[in-house]
Parts: structure tokens; sequence; C-alpha cells
């Protein structure tokens, strides 16, 4: 039997021929680093669920985004915990909120860093929902004022890009129409468009005191089984205005990136989200994986499916690793 004339091996002998024929490389451009900012002065503190990440007080997020930026980390996007909440989560459009301070601290300080906002009310609303509640129900239309004007205190603020997250139908229109309407037509929105019901959120719901304190989110996130459906919401939310269009969570959705990067030509962001964190870094602590390559195969394998941006909360130690 003839030897085959085809040896894949070839190009895998050494380190220098595997870089060289590489076709998904990951960089310190792609990365987005999710932070927690709380009221106070001189706060750090650590979330249970996801060592190694903290609740910053605004000075302290200062610094932070100074070391990411330093290690070559581009962009942030920024979760509130605010001093107290309510039923229809007016600390999200305050102008003086905790985020909406953040902002003009950061970009003071590090104007050429992109700074990110998260566009929700979950993190402060007293039930803990993405929406208004009406008749025990979460209200669609109600809401999407609410969420328009968070996102205008926002880029008022100075932030670069505005991301709502929240789930309702009609909120990146609502969120370009009052941003144009102020004369922000050129703020770029980061939609979470195909966000799923997921399991893997409850480790950030500690980070941000968010959880539902009634019921559950599915009447709105989208049900983990479904795939064309993700094609729907990001279709309606590109012709709504989204400039970016986002998947999350990231892993258990590779099917939905690499269906989303083959159907659409805008730029898309995948969010590594808090309870894959977690998972890898428990493996990581319990000595079952090899954390670094663990982290950085994850990684590759989030681009290889097509995001051009990652949220990530290993942004920081990625990028450092990179640019050795």
């Amino acid at each position: 039997m003839a030897f085959p004339t085809h040896r894949p091996r070839r190009l895998r002998r050494t380190e220098v021929l595997r870089g060289m024929v590489r076709e998904t490389r990951l960089s310190a451009s792609s990365l987005v680093y999710p932070l927690f900012v709380c009221p106070g002065t001189k706060v750090k503190n650590e979330i249970k669920s996801m060592p190694g990440n903290y609740r910053w007080s605004v000075d302290l997020l200062v610094e932070e985004c100074k070391a990411a930026s330093d290690v070559g980390v581009p962009a942030v996007i920024l979760f509130g915990i605010p001093e107290s909440k309510d039923e229809v989560g007016s600390g999200a459009y305050a102008p003086d909120g905790i985020v909406q301070r953040a902002v003009r601290a950061l970009k003071k300080a590090l104007p050429d860093l992109l700074v990110i906002c998260d566009v929700c009310l979950d993190e402060y609303t007293s039930h803990g929902h993405c929406g208004l509640i009406k008749g025990g129900e979460i209200d669609n239309d109600s809401t999407l004022p609410l969420l328009a004007k968070t996102a205008l205190t926002q880029v008022e603020a100075g932030a670069d890009i505005v991301a709502p997250s929240d789930m309702m139908d009609g909120r990146v229109g609502a969120i370009r129409r009052e941003l144009d309407a102020h004369g922000f037509t050129q703020t770029p929105i980061l939609a979470y468009s195909a966000k799923y019901a997921s399991a893997f959120y409850g480790p950030f719901r500690e980070a941000a005191d968010s959880a539902p304190k009634f019921g559950d989110r599915k009447s709105y996130q989208m049900d983990p089984a479904n795939q064309r459906e993700a094609l729907r919401e990001i279709a309606l939310d590109i012709e709504e205005g989204a400039d970016i269009i986002m998947v999350k969570p990231a892993l258990p959705y590779l099917d939905i990136l690499a269906l989303a990067r083959r159907e659409f030509d805008v730029p898309l962001a995948a969010y590594q989200v808090s309870g894959e964190f977690s998972l890898i870094e428990a493996a990581a602590r319990a000595g079952w994986i090899d954390r670094e390559r663990t982290i950085l195969e994850t990684l590759t394998a989030i681009r290889r499916a097509g995001a051009d941006m990652i949220l990530t909360y290993f942004a920081k130690e990625v990028a450092r690793r990179l640019a050795c």
C-alpha cells in the first residue's frame, strides 16, 4: 500500500510551524473587561463566586482600568450596584447614578479607554427584573422609555458605547431614537441580541445583587433550545439600528455564534459569562484542569466561532500574557 501523499502532521512538528499556519489568533485588541462599580471610596470587595473579581468603588475602579489599559485591554463594560433600589430602577437613569459617575471619572483619567455601559434595570430594581412590573408581569412597552433614558444619561456622562442587555422587544430602536434626538448620532449600540435564559449567570447575580425576587427571566430571555429564533432577534436588532450584535453566553452557544457570523456582516461580540469563568476557576483550583491552557483554549474557540469582540473576566490576565 502506497504511503499517503498528504501528511498534515508535517505542519505540526514545531511551535514555529504551528504558529505560522495558525488559523485563529487571540489579540488583546478584541477583549472587553467587565467590571462592577459600587458606592464608597477605597472599596474592593471580592465576589465570592468569582475569585479575583471585585466590586470597585469609583476611585479604585479608575486604578484597575488603568492597570488593564497598561497591559493592552482597550475596552471595559460597566455594571452598577446602586446605593438603593426601587420598583422602577431609577438608579439606572439618574444623571448622578453610580455608573454615570464612574464613566465621568474614567473618561477624565483615561480618555482613550473605550467605555461601554450595560443598559438594563435589573441591577437597580427592588424586584430584580429587567423591566417594569404591571399586573405581576414584565411590561415591555412601559420599560422602553426608561431604557432609552438610561442610555442617554450614560452617553451624556461620556460613554462610548451603550449595550442594552434587557431583551425587551423594540429597545434598540427606542434607544437609537433617543440618542439621535439629543445629537448623539455617532454613539454605537452594542445589542445583546441573542441573550439566553441561561444557568450560567448565577455568579453575576451575586456580584450585582440582581437575582429576581420572584419568578424568572424566561419570558424575555431566549429559550436555550432555540437557534432560528436567535437569527430573528439579531435581524430585528440590526433593523432597529444595532451597530454590534452579541451572543450570550459564549461557550454553550458556539453554534449560534458561528451561524450569526455566516448570516450577518456586522461586528459580532460574545460574552464569556460569570458561570463560564467560575467553572474554569473551580476546576483549576481542584487540580482537574490546566488553568492557563483552558482559558486560552476557550477564548480561542469563541474567536474561531466568529466573535470579533469577547467580553471576558480574564481580559486583563490574557492581555498581559499576550503581550509577553
